[in-house]
């Protein structure tokens, strides 16, 4: 599975032939989580309340070039690197 960001220890990822809605993965401290494109947590455990917080913001601010992502791999085009929090 690509990652398309990495930033504080937190890996984000996107599979291809993915199902709807629309989400990525994130991965921090061996623990993982699926997340909507408003960075709201929607299946998996991620236990740390800052790294969950700053996955959303992430994805709040990035949430233009998720879509176009999911765009592309439901289209079997590449997906594009997004990047990380400052």
């Amino acid at each position: 599975m690509p990652y398309i960001s990495m930033f504080f220890g937190i890996i984000i990822r996107m599979f291809y032939n993915e199902h709807n809605p629309p989400h990525f993965h994130a991965e921090y401290q061996g623990q993982r989580g699926i997340f909507d494109f408003n960075g709201n947590l929607i299946d998996g455990k991620i236990r740390s309340k800052t790294a969950r917080k700053i996955i959303k913001k992430w994805a709040l601010i990035h949430k233009k070039e998720l879509e176009s992502n999911w765009n592309n791999i439901n289209n079997g085009e590449e997906l594009i690197r997004i990047a990380p929090l400052d």
